[in-house]
């Protein structure tokens, strides 16, 4: 399986961006679809996650300003509005894919789009 994530770049303080992540090659069923963050000196941390049946969930930093959600089976967004500084991070995208017999789910991680919000 493959991630294709961008939609990261320079903002000001208060704008908005959109990351796109699209899953592509052996893919049985994807179960989460989620994107994490890593700020400079920092750990990576959830942002926000999504089930098939669209449930999600949001770090407590989020407050309301970002919205992640699915188009078709393979890929994910997340909508970024009221940017901050502190948001400034690379943005990873992350999905779990059903083995072909739903024993487990295997883990993979897109490259990394970065996010950059300042004056």
């Amino acid at each position: 399986v493959q991630l294709q994530a961008s939609g990261g770049g320079l903002v000001q303080p208060g704008g908005s961006l959109r990351l796109s992540c699209a899953a592509s090659g052996s893919i049985n069923m994807l179960n989460t679809m989620a994107w994490y963050r890593r700020a400079p000196g920092r750990q990576r941390e959830l942002v926000a996650s999504i089930v098939p049946g669209g449930s999600t969930r949001y770090a407590d930093f989020v407050q309301g300003r970002f919205t992640i959600y699915r188009s078709g089976k393979n890929t994910v967004f997340l909508q970024m509005n009221e940017l901050k500084p502190d948001d400034t991070a690379v943005y990873y995208c992350y999905v779990e894919d059903w083995a072909t017999d739903y024993s487990t789910f295997h883990d993979y991680w897109g490259q990394g789009t970065l996010v950059t919000v300042s004056s």
